[in-house]
Parts: C-alpha cells; structure tokens; sequence
C-alpha cells in the first residue's frame, strides 16, 4: 500500500483534536486541503479550534473511551462527511505513577481510552474504508509503547497495546488498500507534561523535547512515504533496539534514572 498520496479533498478524523498534538495535526490537515472531523471530549475547545480553521472542520463532542459515544459520533461523521480517508487515533491521557500506588479504576480508564478507543473507532471506520478500497490509519503510541517505562506502568502497557495492534493489523488491511501506521512520540511539549509530571522526570529530559509542529511535520512526511513504525524524533529510533539486544544493561540503566527522580522512591523500600 502506498502512503498517504494526497489531502486536497480528503477527509480525516482526528481524536484528541482539543490541543496538543491532536489540535496541531489538525490545523495541518486543513491547511493542506482536508476536511477535518474534530472529536475530544471538551466541546468549547473543538469550537474554538474550528473557528480558527473554519468551514473544513466539524465538531464532534466525544469520550472515546465510551463504545456507544464513538459508534454515535463516526455515524454522525460519515453522514456529514461522506465518508473517512484518514482515522488518526491520538486521544490518550497519561499518569506518571508508581503502579503500587496507581488505583484500579484508574488503570480501567486509561485502558479504555488509550486502547479500546482505536479499537472503537477504528471498527467504526474500517467498513466504510473496505467498502472503498482505500484508507489510512495513523495510531499514535508512545515511546513508552515501545520501551518499558517504570512510574508509569499502566500507561506504558496501554501504549504497547496500541502498538501491537498496529502493528498486527497492518499487514491484515493492507491487501484490501488500508495503511496503517503507529508513532512512538519521545516527548513532545504539550499540556499533559503537567508540574507534577516533570517533577518526577529524570535531569535532563527537558533537552529530548520537541514542539508539536515539528512532530506532526515528522509524521506526516513518514505517512507519505508508506512507513509502518516510526519513534519521533527519529535519533531515539536505536533505543529500543539496544534495549531488546541487552535488556538487563540498558533497560536497568533506563530504571535508575527514571525511578532517581521519582521522590521518595528509595526509602520506600525500592532500589
């Protein structure tokens, strides 16, 4: 299947579209002559991104962590749309948290929205695409979906969740004209880096970050280009690699300096 080969005239929907990453594709799309569907949970903020792109966009009020919520919501786009060339799945929420501390229910709501959201629109979706032989599928994951990332467990198991379905779908929708591909974001500077979450990030991390244009202009080159996989920005691609090749070295060296910055973590009794 070829990569994304044109946007004059298309139509994308975009998940977690409120601001970020997903308000930043958005505005992208648009300027390159897409239709955009807009879906995040905060209407008011939808509105205000649509008023800023325009009559290309529409507001899709949405938790897409809730089945019934997206299967109203994609019913409703196709109708307005007549129909969806591309699905990006970004909505996510994250929590840097040790997992014995981290609530049940909690763990349950990241699971739902991080994973079960794609799962949800993507099968909302994927008829229309087969119908028309045609489609592409972006998933954007999380560096953390592709090397294990301690005080912050239950988001790391959602985000190789998505990756693994990604990457299992692919080769499954390719035949039918359907491409998929998942991106692995290092870290992009956006409002879910919270206070909270930098005071229990590593020394240093500050200098790994990118801002959201410069990863959606990453992205969307690879998605032209028919990639599969890909980590954001692309000098931390080797990471995983040394990981999978020499996991007690590099994934106890990652440990150390995550957990070093987590406060408390040695005198409760982890080392």
């Amino acid at each position: 299947m070829a990569g994304l080969d044109g946007y004059e005239g298309r139509s994308a929907v975009i998940t977690g579209a409120s601001s970020g990453i997903g308000a930043e594709l958005a505005r992208e799309l648009a300027r390159r002559g897409m239709r955009v569907a807009l879906v995040a949970r905060r209407r008011e903020r939808l509105e205000k991104l649509a008023g800023e792109i325009g009559d290309a966009a529409s507001v899709h009020a949405c938790d897409v962590g809730e089945r019934a919520q997206v299967e109203r919501a994609a019913a409703e786009i196709l109708q307005q749309h007549g129909g969806v060339d591309l699905l990006v799945n970004n909505a996510g929420i994250l929590r840097h948290i040790l997992f014995q501390d981290h609530d049940v229910d909690e763990i349950e709501q990241m699971m739902r929205v991080n994973y079960l959201g794609p799962v949800y629109w993507t099968k909302a979706l994927l008829d229309q695409m087969r119908e028309r032989g045609r489609g592409w599928i972006l998933n954007v994951s999380s560096f953390a979906g592709v090397t294990p990332q301690p005080d912050e467990a239950a988001y790391a198991a959602t985000k190789w969740a998505l990756t693994g379905l990604s990457e299992s779908i692919a080769p499954e929708l390719e035949p039918q004209g359907i491409h998929v591909m998942v991106v692995h974001p290092v870290l992009v500077r956006t409002e879910m880096f919270t206070d909270e979450v930098y005071s229990r990030m590593p020394a240093g991390s500050e200098g790994a970050f990118i801002d959201a244009p410069e990863f959606v202009a990453e992205t969307l080159r690879a998605l032209e280009r028919g990639e599969t996989s890909l980590v954001v920005p692309r000098r931390f691609r080797a990471t995983p690699v040394l990981r999978t090749l020499f996991p007690r070295t590099v994934g106890r060296a990652m440990a150390r300096a995550k957990l070093s910055a987590v406060p408390g973590f040695e005198e409760s009794g982890g080392s």
